[in-house]
């Protein structure tokens, strides 16, 4: 058991005063400026950090989806971070609504380094941070809050004076890394310092941006620590303030919608989530999280699996089935009464006409993000029902079974996948929908009919049984009810044919009927069968037999 709860205690600090009017929002009515930090954030922390040609695939991929701030890396930290930077910009990669970030920390010869890199960038933010909770001025750089304040404060001018001698078109970022670990006031305090070198204006805006570097406290919390900067901070009207959750607490999204409601302005994050330790919030979510209320996110997550693919293969990373809106299985229904919900709700819409979202179990649309009703949301296997089992074959093959005769194979179709252990593709439930149903001859068929205008109908019906050839004759007041009366004589058998019908299977002229018949023996099941032919009474007459041939079986 785990006994060692009483070592850790607070480490995030509420603000001084009160500040909860996010809590009287209920939705945010508007999409955040998103930054991507996938190409610094994303990629530092992955096992194997991408190379400059998967760098610039990924770059392009953000772009696509709509973001035109990207983070795009430190520098400063390495040769290959350096030349993505210069080949982004001497490439002209860059499109003219879209703003390069670049990471710095507030140290002299980082930021000379990174300026250096940034020569000729046309549109580009530079972020400078530096470390101001309690533990790390305390444990790494032993240095009291002036000192601290300082490091900031030399930064922030140095970035004045390199911009002003610099090509290129900048803008600033600050950033009081473990923000969350930090005293309101002095993060407060910090802040307003680097605002003040910076002096803000309409036409140069300043980004202050409050990281949860690691979680520490729940997600109120940190909505309130926002507020009291978005209350507090000098120049408000020219300062953006962004939010960088992580997600150490599993709450990163939590963080930034309750900080969004606060007064953030701006999300950093990254696609899926990736990040250091536990992962930075995932602008996925965050963006379709909004799109489910009605709000145009501004990010275009319609080739979700496109994007997956992308993404699983420059990171070497993997899309957990269960992640919001973007696993393979988040829309995938198993159960029986979750499938049988599910079509009746899609029916529902269709006959309805309704513009609005409104079906059981799917929180959105999965066709909105390039997701498919017969091979993404309705999946088959031994938990499934009648209701899924009847949607695949009708919206896949255009079979639109009896009520009772869907229970049937939803019954067939999940004792196939118990034994064999399997979930079962459209295709299969297809197969064995024709095997039992369809194509059922294991006791007898009928190889030709002739009729003629006796006392009603006479059928003349040629059987094959057992490798013998049989003619039999039945009377019966319609061709159908001939032939089965014919067939009930020849093989002494006590049926009676409950149910009868059919449909077209396509729209053409040339088209194929499927006719679905069932017959009860002595008690009340009822056995199925169905048949498919140009001519609806040849059709009628196969649907008979398999039904029969299920019957003796």
């Amino acid at each position: 058991m785990m006994k060692n709860c009483a070592k850790y205690q607070k480490s995030y600090f509420m603000p001084p005063t009160p500040c909860y009017d996010w809590v009287q929002k209920e939705y945010i009515s508007a999409p955040p400026t998103w930054c991507s930090v996938d190409l610094r954030d994303g990629n530092q922390a992955l096992i194997e950090p991408m190379s400059l040609e998967e760098k610039l695939e990924f770059f392009k991929l953000l772009v696509k989806i709509g973001f035109k701030e990207i983070e795009v890396g430190f520098p400063a930290a390495s040769d290959t971070e350096y030349e993505f930077l210069r080949a982004l910009i001497e490439g002209g990669l860059v499109p003219e609504d879209v703003t390069l970030q670049v990471l710095t920390q507030a140290r002299e010869h980082i930021i000379r380094k990174t300026f250096d890199a940034l020569k000729g960038a046309p549109r580009a933010i530079v972020h400078l941070y530096n470390s101001t909770s309690v533990a790390q001025r305390e444990q790494v750089f032993k240095k009291d809050k002036d000192a601290i304040l300082k490091i900031a404060v030399d930064g922030a001018k140095l970035l004045n004076d390199l911009a002003n001698e610099t090509e290129g078109n900048f803008s600033f970022e600050y950033s009081p890394e473990s923000f969350t670990g930090t005293e309101p006031e002095y993060a407060l305090e910090v802040c307003n310092a680097v605002l003040d070198v910076w002096k803000p204006a309409p036409e140069r805006k300043v980004i202050v941006n409050l990281p949860a570097t690691v979680e520490t406290s729940l997600p109120h919390v940190y909505a309130s620590q926002i507020e009291y900067m978005h209350k507090n901070l000098k120049y408000r009207e020219n300062v953006v303030i962004s939010l960088h959750p992580h997600n150490d607490r599993g709450t990163g999204v939590a963080d930034a919608e309750l900080g969004i409601l606060a007064g953030g302005d701006r999300i950093e994050g990254t696609l899926f989530g990736n990040g250091e330790r536990t992962g930075n919030v995932d602008i996925i979510t965050l963006a379709m999280n909004m799109y489910s209320h009605g709000v145009d996110p501004k990010l275009d997550f319609s080739q979700m699996p496109e994007i997956c693919e992308v993404y699983e293969r420059l990171t070497g990373m993997k899309v957990s089935p269960r992640a919001p809106y973007c696993g393979s299985l988040v829309f995938a229904a198993f159960s029986g009464s979750h499938q049988d919900a599910i079509a009746k709700g899609i029916a529902y819409k269709k006959e309805h006409g309704d513009i609005l979202w409104s079906v059981p179990y799917l929180p959105i649309d999965p066709e909105d993000v390039g997701r498919t009703y017969d091979s993404d949301v309705i999946r088959i296997n031994s938990q499934s029902g009648k209701g899924g089992v009847g949607y695949i074959l009708e919206e896949k093959f255009g079979l639109n079974l009896p009520a009772k005769m869907k229970e049937d194979m939803g019954y067939t179709a999940k004792s196939v996948s118990d034994v064999n252990h399997k979930e079962l593709s459209p295709e299969w439930i297809h197969d064995i929908f024709m095997e039992k149903y369809v194509q059922n001859r294991a006791v007898f068929d009928v190889t030709e009919c002739h009729f003629s205008q006796i006392d009603g109908i006479k059928a003349f019906v040629s059987m094959q049984m057992n490798g013998e050839k049989k003619i039999a004759e039945g009377q019966g007041n319609g061709r159908l009810n001939a032939v089965m009366n014919a067939i009930k004589e020849e093989l002494k058998l006590d049926c009676h044919l409950v149910t009868y019908e059919e449909h077209a299977l396509t729209e053409s002229s040339r088209s194929k009927a499927i006719a679905y018949v069932g017959v009860t023996t002595v008690g009340s099941k009822i056995y199925w069968g169905a048949g498919i032919h140009e001519d609806i009474i040849t059709a009628s007459i196969a649907a008979l037999v398999s039904a029969l041939n299920n019957a003796i079986k």
